[in-house]
């Protein structure tokens, strides 16, 4: 009895907290359709932030928690709505997903910052770990009482703020009709403003109140991902209901504990199917709950991409390999392995392409699939022994070959969902895999055979060999993979311009209207999610050999978030967009602080300068991703729109082609270092555009361009500049009045009827520049 006592308790409040949480994204969510992954990075700031005031600064606790809560916890909200989000309107699902995953991995990335990860750091209960009473035989803390009494008092106070308060009517209109509640005298933004700063009060209270529980040692993405729990119970209520939510987070918590503290002892895998417990039952809840019915019309949003025919992505694939090896030439040995890995990661990012950027379809979890694939090969793709171990083609294609019947099972269960639930359902699968098969480490046994997932929790990976090609060499491997990606890339824009490629655009601009006209959407979905799976799966295989052992944390939900950042960045719609994306989540920002790192090292009297661009080139992908709702086609649609204005200004392709080869030359010469080389070329790559724009605006912009941007606006002749005759012209057109030509007055006085008509005329246009004068005042 004190054990089932014990462990209700623990239940009742793990669920209280993960209904604090999972109050806070159904407030979000219901009043701007947002819904936000930055939910639990929130609760972890807050609970560092409270950890500096009450431990670092030894504040007292009531002016600690009243600093984080009713200061941090609303500021926060506030700047992340108004500075961010109201600015995602007319933006596809996947860019609103992108930015709150930015924010997420932009407040991790800051937490380190500030505080160190490697310093420990705990938070005691409130009144102390003494502050205990007896119930029932089973021992209550204080701090447990105070959490079940708070969850109990918000789902309360939230659901009379959403019934019974014309507040919660005007924050349920700001979803539904924004433009209705404005008529009735309401400011939408100042209402979605307010449930931000309330979503934000209550993530922090979560992060502060659930640390103590789960053991006090704060851990940026421990906590992080604590918190992430709250997703199922919010889902529990779809994201609407707070006594849906509330008694979801219950539950889960319940069934936590009893599976904890009554799952037989034989089950090696009981604490990792606790841990996972959450996943799944979101992933059981997006399947079962019903879905929103199909739109008839296409959503049209602000992402536009343009496809390359077959024959550009040819050419452009031998260039990405001709370029990759004159790189490679610039190279120190150490190097190739870093840029192989990234080469890789875009491999990885194909997927993405294929599968959200042609189709729409949602993955959150890429990388994921390419460790069901490393598993594979691991098991069943390796010949020999010692260092002479390789891998068999006949392994990959097996590992290859089961990530896509993966991402068919997963995906089969979730052809019903889209969007943000289908978002949330392949995350799920990727955070489940994560806890129950990439911790599996202990040995099983099946029908008399003995085996293990994830053998002593990290897995090596020889390099393939297929006859006379070993990549065991190192630049062999780069540029076999820079030629697999080429491969793969023409493979892609050959699919998007085929019959097959043109009906995923069709389901992904309205499913509905693709069904109209008798597309079968559930093989369409399958067979996407199976293509996507697959090319992940050959990337993370290549990945895991180029590094050569992979543990767990190489396939964590955080990496696979990253990836997708940054190729949402890139631009999802382009396989060049796959690469940038790939490159730069795989090596890219790491080489970068290492590079600053080094630099502090070799110069002691600049170490504090070093130190801090390191940071900030930690925290600038997440920058970069928050950007993304200014500019959602990516920065290669705004590289490529560039340079399509250049078509006709070849002096100035053919001047900055001259001068990175001349980079190039000095770089190869030592006369260069590859660091100058590699930001003078980044630099002359963006900059040629503008450059272009400057020296030959007519051959970039066109005639009629040019001349509308040096005349000077309407509004601003006889302000700017004095009144000419092409002034007053433009303030004709510009009102409508009909333009009255110049007579150059004779005399003073008219001798002929000639002149009496031309007089008048003198005088019936004077009277026009009185009445153009009298408007043009007006309008000053």
């Amino acid at each position: 009895m004190d054990t089932f006592v014990t462990f209700t308790i623990l239940g009742l409040v793990l669920g209280a907290v993960y209904a604090i949480a999972a109050s806070g994204l159904v407030l979000t969510y219901s009043t701007s359709g947002i819904f936000n992954f930055a939910h639990g990075a929130q609760a972890m700031l807050g609970a560092f932030f409270y950890w500096q005031l009450r431990y670092g600064w030894n504040l007292p606790a009531p002016i600690a928690l009243l600093l984080a809560l009713g200061v941090l916890g609303p500021l926060m909200g506030l700047a992340l709505y108004f500075l961010i989000m109201r600015g995602l309107r007319d933006t596809a699902e996947v860019t609103k997903i992108v930015v709150t995953v930015s924010i997420m991995l932009g407040m991790l990335f800051l937490s380190q910052w500030f505080w160190h990860p490697e310093e420990p750091r705990t938070l005691r209960m409130f009144f102390g770990d003494d502050a205990k009473f007896s119930l029932l035989g089973a021992t209550v803390h204080v701090h447990e009482v105070i959490c079940l009494v708070a969850a109990i008092a918000i789902a309360v106070g939230l659901r009379l703020l959403f019934t019974r308060t014309r507040m919660g009517a005007t924050m349920r209109g700001v979803v539904d009709d924004p433009d209705l509640l404005r008529l009735n005298g309401h400011n939408p933004e100042r209402i979605a403003g307010f449930s931000w700063a309330l979503s934000s009060m209550l993530a922090v209270l979560a992060g502060i109140l659930v640390t103590p529980i789960s053991g006090g040692t704060l851990e940026a993405n421990l906590l992080t991902l604590l918190v992430i729990d709250a997703f199922a119970a919010a889902m529990f209520g779809r994201l609407r209901s707070i006594p849906r939510t509330f008694v979801g987070a219950i539950v889960l918590g319940l069934a936590g504990t009893y599976l904890l503290g009554y799952g037989p002892s034989t089950w090696t895998w009981t604490s990792n199917l606790r841990v996972s417990l959450p996943m799944i039952a979101l992933f059981v809840v997006l399947i079962v709950l019903p879905q929103d019915r199909l739109r008839g019309a296409a959503v049209r949003t602000r992402e536009r991409y343009h496809v390359p025919s077959v024959r550009k992505a040819v050419t452009w694939g031998a260039a990405l390999v001709v370029i990759v090896y004159l790189i490679r030439l610039l190279m120190v040995e150490s190097a190739i392995t870093t840029l192989t890995i990234g080469m890789c990661f875009a491999i990885v990012a194909l997927s993405l392409t294929v599968l959200t950027g042609y189709a729409g379809e949602m993955n959150l979890a890429p990388l994921s699939f390419g460790a069901v694939a490393t598993i594979v090969v691991y098991h069943f793709g390796i010949s020999g022994s010692g260092l002479a171990q390789r891998l068999t083609i006949v392994g990959v294609l097996l590992g290859v070959l089961v990530a896509a019947l993966v991402g068919g099972l997963v995906a089969l269960p979730a052809l019903r969902l889209r969007g943000l639930y289908l978002a949330l359902a392949t995350m799920a699968f990727g955070v489940f895999l994560s806890n129950m098969v990439l911790r599996d480490t202990t040995e099983h046994e099946l029908f008399g055979v003995k085996f293990s997932l994830f053998t002593g929790g990290s897995l090596v990976i020889p390099p393939l060999q297929i006859g006379p090609l070993d990549l065991g060499n190192e630049t062999t491997f780069l540029m076999t993979a820079t030629v697999l990606f080429a491969i793969l890339g023409v493979a892609v824009v050959a699919l998007r311009n085929s019959g097959y490629g043109r009906r995923l655009a069709a389901m992904k601009d309205s499913p509905a209207a693709s069904a109209m006209l008798g597309q079968n959407l559930v093989k369409l979905k399958l067979s996407v999610f199976m293509i996507s799976a697959g090319i992940a799966g050959l990337g993370g295989i290549l990945m895991s050999s180029a590094m050569g052992a992979v543990s767990g944390d190489s396939f964590t939900i955080i990496i696979s978030l990253s990836l997708l950042m940054l190729t949402v960045v890139a631009g999802i719609g382009y396989v060049s967009g796959a690469l940038f994306g790939g490159v730069m989540a795989g090596v890219g920002f790491s080489i970068i602080m290492v590079s600053f790192t080094n630099l502090a090292k070799a110069q002691p009297e600049l170490e504090g300068l070093y130190l801090l661009l390191g940071n900030i080139a930690a925290v600038s992908p997440a920058l970069i991703g928050i950007g993304v709702g200014h500019n959602p086609s990516g920065s290669v649609h705004q590289v490529i729109e560039g340079y399509r204005k250049l078509r006709d200004a070849k002096p100035v392709l053919i001047g900055g082609a001259a001068f990175v080869a001349v980079l190039y030359l000095l770089a190869l010469t030592g006369v260069l270092g590859n660091w100058w080389f590699a930001s003078l070329t980044i630099v002359t790559v963006f900059a040629l555009p503008v450059v272009g724009e400057m020296l030959m605006p007519t051959a970039v912009l066109g005639a009629e361009e040019v001349a509308r941007r040096r005349t000077t606006p309407p509004e601003l002749v006889g302000i700017d500049e004095p009144y000419t005759q092409e002034g007053r012209d433009c303030l004709d057109r510009e009102l409508g009045l009909p333009s009255v030509p110049v007579v150059p007055a004779t005399s003073a006085s008219p001798s002929s009827p000639a002149q009496a008509t031309t007089g008048s005329g003198s005088e019936s246009r004077s009277e026009t520049e009185s009445v153009k004068e009298l408007t043009v005042n007006a309008v000053s």
